[in-house]
C-alpha cells in the first residue's frame, strides 16, 4: 500500500471516502452512451485535491467498495451504475473492487488500473501496415499485464466513436467496459483483469453516427460453432512433433520436387469426425495412395456450410465445426510425421457481408472499399476488400502468414485471384473506373499480392503459394523484381493452376473416340505454353459440382470404356509437365458428382459390393501412380525446363495417339504413350533416343487388376533403327523407362 500523505488525517480502521468531484461535463454522458474515447480518464484511480479519487461503473450493482490491503471501503452511488468516492492516499496502490450484487459479492480486479497492454511500436507498425504478425497485437490475448492474468481485447476501429468489450461474462451488456482509443492509430485497447480461454466475446460499436451494434472481433482465433456468432478467447498450448519435417521442407524448390495433390473437403471426406478423428484416418489414407501433399478446401471459419469455406468471416479461426485450433493442429501435425505436406484455400479475394462480421465494421465501410461499385464483387454477393488501404492489406498479409507460422501450413492456393486482378472483372461499362494509368489492372490488388507473396516466402522458408489464375496474365509465377512486357513485375507465386489445360483436356476427353481427331488440338496445345508459368493441372471439387458430373462420367462410352478413359486420363496427367491435383471420390472413380452434405460414395469400395473392384482398381491405379511418379524424377525435376520434355508423336490425331519423353536433370528418360482410341494398336512404331538398348514398361492402365483387358508389352522392347514397335492397348496410357540391368 502506498504511503499516506502526511498532511492529512490519519484514519483509523478502514478509509474513510467524501464525495469526488463530479467529470467534466458531457464526460458521464458519453461514457453511458459507450462513446467515450479515454474512459480510462474518468474510471479508475485518479489524483485530486485531498487524495485519490475512485470511480467504478458496473451496472447492476447494488453496491461497489474499493479493497486495498484488505481493507474495503465503500463507494457512493451516483447513479447508472456508477460509484465513486477520494480516499485520503497520495499513490495509487494495488486495489480490487468488491462489487455487491442481488446474488452475493464478487471480488475483481479494476480494468481501469492497467496502463495500455500494447506497445508503441505495434501501434506504429499497424499505422503503416508493416505488421507482420498482427495476430500477436490485435484480438483477444491472454496474458499477464502487471501481475495480473486476464485477457487484453484490442480492435481496429478507426471510425467509432466508440467501443467496449461485451460478452458472456457481461451479460452481452458491453456497458461496464467501454475501451480506449489508442490515438491516430484506430485502434482501441482493454486489459479485462479475470477472463480467459474459454470467454465468448464481441465488441460493441457505436458508429460516428449514433447507431450501436455487436461485430465478431476480425482477429478472433477462435469462434463459436456457426450458426453461433461468437468470438473466443484461446491460445495455443500444442506442442509440435514435426520438427524433421519443418527442418527439410525447403531442401528442394517445389517446382523441381515430386507434387501431387488430394484435395479434401475435411467436413464431408468422413462425415461427422472431427480434427482429432480425421488425423487417425486422412494421413493414413493418403500415404497409402502415395500423395506428396493434401490440399484442404478452406478451413477459416464461415457461417454457411454449403459455401465450403469460400466466404469467410473468422480469417484468423479454424472453423470450430471440427474442433478447437489446437485439434487442428494435431491433424496437421499427423499429416506432417506421415510425411505429407498440407496446402490450404486461402481466399483474400471477398468476403459476406454478414451484419456481425467485417462489413461496415464500424459502421462505415473499412474493409471494404468506399465505392460501392468498387466494393460489390458482381459474382458472389459479396463484398471485396480495399486493398489500396494500407491497414487492410496487413490484416491479409498477416493473415498468410499467420497460417504458416501458427499452424506449420506447407502452401496456400490463393483462391479467385482473377477477379482480383482485374478493375473490370465481370463488370459491365460504366460499373468500373481506369486505373492511373487509364488501364483495366487493379494496381493495388498487384501489390498486394506482390507484398504478400514476398512476405510469405521470406518468413516462411518451404513455403508455397499457388495462384488459381485463369486468364493469361503475364508473370503470375515469375519474381516480384523481375519486370515483364506489360511493365508490372511478377506477381510472385510458386506455381499457377493450369485452367486452359483443364478445361482443353477434360473436352477432348468428352468427346466419343471417333471425333476425338478433330480435338487432337486440345490435348497438344498446352505445350505451346507449358513453361510460360510453373503449372499445376488441377481437377479440382469445381470440375465435379453444379451439374458438371463426376470425373468418371465425364467419359464416354458404357461403364467399361468409362473407366478405362479415366484410368487413360490420369497416367496422361500425371506424365504431363506440371504437378497433380486431383479431388477427393475422382480416386476410385465415384460416379455421382460430389455433394458437400455427404461427401465421397465410400460404399463403392466396400467389399460387399457386387462391383467394388470397378472402383477399387481405379484407386490402385491412382496408388501405382503416385508411387511410379515419385520414383521417377524425370516426371516432375524439370518440370519448367522445355529440355525436359519432347514430342515423340504429337500429331497421330487420326489414330488418338499421343506419345512423349520426359528427361531428368541427368537426361534419364521416360516415355508415356496414350492410345485415346477403344482399339488395339499392334507394332506402332515411334522414334527414340538410339542410345537406349531396351525399354521396360512400368505402367499400364489396361492391367488387369486396374479393371482393364491386360494388353500391353510385359517383354522388354528393344529399339530397332531407332524406332521401337510398341502394342498400344485400347483407351490406355503406357509409361516406358530403360532397362535396368
Amino acid at each position: 500500500m502506498a504511503l499516506r500523505d502526511t498532511s492529512l488525517p490519519e484514519p483509523s480502521g478502514p478509509l474513510t471516502p467524501v464525495p469526488a468531484p463530479a467529470p467534466a461535463p458531457g464526460e458521464r454522458e458519453r461514457l453511458l452512451a459507450g462513446t467515450h474515447h479515454d474512459p480510462h480518464g474518468v474510471l479508475g484511480a485518479h489524483p485530486v485535491p485531498g487524495g485519490l479519487a475512485f470511480r467504478a461503473l458496473r451496472p447492476y450493482a447494488r453496491a461497489v467498495s474499493v479493497v486495498v490491503d484488505g481493507e474495503r471501503t465503500k463507494l457512493a452511488s451516483e447513479g447508472d451504475g456508477l460509484f465513486s468516492g477520494v480516499l485520503p492516499l497520495d499513490t495509487i496502490p494495488a486495489y480490487t473492487l468488491l462489487v455487491t450484487y442481488a446474488e452475493g459479492e464478487h471480488e475483481t480486479e479494476d480494468p481501469y488500473r492497467f496502463l495500455p497492454a500494447l506497445g508503441e511500436l505495434d501501434l506504429h507498425l499497424i499505422a503503416e501496415g508493416r505488421h507482420e504478425e498482427l495476430w500477436q497485437a490485435l484480438g483477444a490475448e491472454p496474458m499477464t499485464h502487471a501481475g495480473v492474468t486476464g485477457t487484453r481485447f484490442t480492435v481496429w476501429a478507426p471510425n467509432a466513436q466508440g467501443v467496449r468489450v461485451a460478452g458472456d461474462f457481461t451479460f452481452w451488456d458491453g456497458t461496464a467496459l467501454p475501451m480506449r482509443s489508442l490515438g491516430s492509430s484506430g485502434v482501441w485497447e482493454l486489459f479485462v483483469p479475470g477472463i480467459g480461454e474459454g470467454a465468448r466475446y464481441k465488441f460493441e460499436i457505436t458508429s460516428r453516427h449514433g447507431g450501436r451494434f455487436l461485430k465478431a472481433d476480425p482477429m478472433a482465433r477462435a469462434t463459436e460453432v456457426p450458426p453461433a456468432t461468437a468470438s473466443v478467447v484461446t491460445a495455443t498450448h500444442y506442442e509440435w512433433g514435426d520438427a524433421d519435417w519443418m527442418a527439410h521442407r525447403a531442401d528442394i524448390p517445389v517446382h523441381e520436387a515430386p507434387f501431387s495433390v488430394y484435395e479434401v473437403h475435411l467436413p464431408s471426406w468422413r462425415p461427422g469426425l472431427t480434427y482429432r478423428q480425421l488425423a487417425e484416418e486422412l494421413p493414413a489414407y493418403v500415404k497409402d495412395l502415395a500423395f506428396t501433399h493434401v490440399e484442404l478446401m478452406p478451413i477459416a471459419e464461415h457461417p454457411y456450410g454449403p459455401s465450403w469455406g469460400y466466404q469467410v468471416t473468422g480469417f484468423y479461426a479454424p472453423t470450430a465445426r471440427l474442433g478447437t485450433p489446437d485439434d487442428l493442429r494435431h491433424l496437421i501435425d499427423a499429416l506432417h510425421r506421415a510425411g505429407i505436406g498440407v496446402i490450404m484455400d486461402w481466399v483474400p479475394a471477398h468476403f459476406p457481408k454478414d451484419d456481425w462480421a467485417l462489413a461496415r465494421f464500424d459502421g462505415e465501410p473499412l474493409y471494404e472499399p468506399g465505392d460501392s461499385r468498387r466494393a460489390e464483387h458482381p459474382d458472389w454477393g459479396t463484398y471485396e476488400f480495399d486493398l489500396g488501404r494500407v491497414e487492410v492489406r496487413n490484416f491479409l498479409v498477416a493473415n498468410a502468414v499467420y497460417w504458416c507460422q501458427e499452424f506449420h501450413i506447407d502452401g496456400l492456393r490463393v483462391d479467385a485471384v482473377a477477379s482480383m486482378l482485374y478493375l473490370d472483372y465481370s463488370r459491365d461499362s460504366g460499373q468500373w473506373t481506369p486505373n492511373v494509368h487509364g488501364g483495366r489492372e487493379d494496381l493495388d490488388a498487384v501489390a498486394f499480392l506482390q507484398e504478400m507473396n514476398a512476405t510469405v516466402y521470406r518468413r516462411a522458408p518451404g513455403v508455397v503459394t499457388i495462384a488459381e489464375e485463369s486468364t493469361a496474365w503475364d508473370g503470375v509465377t515469375r519474381a516480384t523484381h523481375h519486370v515483364g512486357p506489360g511493365g508490372f513485375g511478377g506477381l510472385g507465386f510458386g506455381l499457377k493452376w493450369n485452367m486452359g489445360w483443364m478445361h482443353d483436356s477434360l473436352d477432348y476427353m468428352s468427346h466419343e473416340p471417333v471425333h476425338r481427331k478433330f480435338h487432337h488440338n486440345e490435348m497438344t496445345f498446352s505445350m505451346v505454353y507449358a513453361y510460360s508459368e510453373n503449372y499445376v493441372l488441377p481437377i479440382s471439387h469445381d470440375e465435379v459440382v453444379h451439374g458438371k458430373g463426376s470425373l468418371v462420367s465425364k467419359m464416354p462410352g458404357d461403364w467399361w470404356q468409362q473407366r478405362a478413359n479415366l484410368r487413360a486420363y490420369l497416367a496422361f496427367m500425371w506424365a504431363h509437365p506440371g504437378k497433380q491435383l486431383l479431388f477427393m471420390g475422382q480416386e476410385f472413380a465415384q460416379g455421382a458428382e460430389w455433394s458437400e452434405a455427404h461427401g465421397p460414395d465410400w460404399w463403392l469400395l466396400d467389399p460387399a459390393y457386387e462391383a467394388v473392384a470397378d472402383h477399387a482398381g481405379v484407386r490402385d491405379l491412382v496408388r501405382d501412380l503416385n508411387a511410379r511418379y515419385r520414383d521417377t524424377s524425370a516426371l516432375w525435376q524439370r518440370d519448367t525446363d522445355p529440355e525436359g520434355f519432347r514430342w515423340v508423336a504429337g500429331d497421330a490425331a487420326e489414330d488418338n495417339v499421343f506419345a512423349f519423353l520426359r528427361y531428368d536433370a541427368e537426361g534419364a528418360p521416360l516415355l508415356a504413350v496414350s492410345n485415346l482410341s477403344p482399339v488395339v494398336r499392334h507394332d506402332y512404331r515411334f522414334a527414340v533416343p538410339d542410345d537406349i538398348p531396351a525399354w521396360q514398361e512400368i505402367l499400364n492402365t489396361d492391367l488387369a487388376r486396374y479393371g482393364g483387358g491386360d494388353v500391353g508389352n510385359p517383354d522388354p522392347v528393344k529399339p530397332d533403327d531407332g524406332c521401337v514397335l510398341l502394342t498400344l492397348p485400347p483407351l490406355a496410357t503406357v509409361w516406358l523407362t530403360p532397362l535396368t540391368m
